[in-house]
């Protein structure tokens, strides 16, 4: 399918590597320029150019921090022109039982995930409305409509971030402006090991086992692979989605166990 996004400019926060380099990976196949972000300089430079082998796109590397303002205005400073597609994403506080968290760890994880995106959608926005095209996508998690526990700073910051775009999505609808999010859930990602890792130490058994045990409660038996939500992303960006806004989108092999 042809999404009708070729030559448009993407920015994907976080794409240096797993579900945010999947996603940099599909628009890059749509013909979009996608500026591809990392901290890690030598890692985001790679990524950049690889994609850019595959594909035949222009594909440009910004080792930067999104969470912070410098970080912000170097993406933004790097786009050849406004970004026609931003997709927020941005890694999550690890495993911690909510005893743990003092202020200045609740602070930064809201922080990192839910004030950086709606920063980000505010730089962006009102061009894309005075251009009539324009595609968010907030890549939260599945924790959103399902909670995990030792994840509940994630899951309350990324809900507190999908609140409040759902009011943000109905006002720029009208401009062929839509934004909409993603929730992963089980999906074969560094992050993904690391937890299992943490869940293995915690309760004394071996990261296969805690895989297994993962595995075990989505009804697809398998863990996602990245691409997969790369694919849905790029729709979302598609010329083919313009009637899709506010939504949120699971993506979890069937985990979640409810019809709405």
């Amino acid at each position: 399918m042809d999404l009708g996004i070729a030559g448009r400019v993407a920015l994907v926060c976080a794409s240096s590597r797993g579900l945010g380099r999947a996603c940099a990976q599909k628009l890059a196949e749509a013909g979009c320029t996608v500026i591809v972000n990392g901290r890690d300089a030598a890692r985001t430079e790679a990524t950049a150019a690889a994609i850019a082998a595959t594909t035949g796109a222009t594909v440009i590397p910004v080792a930067a921090d999104v969470a912070s303002h410098e970080g912000q205005q170097a993406l933004l400073a790097a786009c050849p022109a406004p970004p026609d597609i931003l997709i927020n994403n941005n890694a999550g506080p690890p495993l911690r039982d909510f005893r743990d968290l003092d202020r200045a760890k609740m602070i930064d994880g809201v922080i990192a995930n839910m004030v950086v995106a709606i920063e980000l959608t505010q730089k962006v926005i009102d061009p894309m409305v005075e251009r009539r095209f324009g595609r968010i996508v907030n890549i939260t998690s599945a924790s959103v409509k399902a909670p995990i526990a030792g994840l509940d700073l994630s899951s309350g910051a990324r809900a507190g971030l999908t609140a409040f775009m759902a009011g943000v999505a109905r006002t720029v609808a009208g401009a062929n402006v839509t934004i909409n999010a993603l929730l992963p859930g089980t999906f074969a990602t560094d992050r993904l090991q690391s937890n299992f890792e943490a869940t293995a130490a915690r309760h004394g058994i071996s990261v296969e086992q805690a895989r297994a045990e993962r595995i075990a409660g989505v009804p697809a038996r398998r863990l996602g692979e990245p691409d997969e939500l790369g694919a849905a992303c790029a729709f979302l960006c598609s010329v083919h989605a313009g009637y899709v806004t506010g939504q949120n989108l699971l993506i979890d092999g069937g985990a979640f166990p409810g019809a709405f």
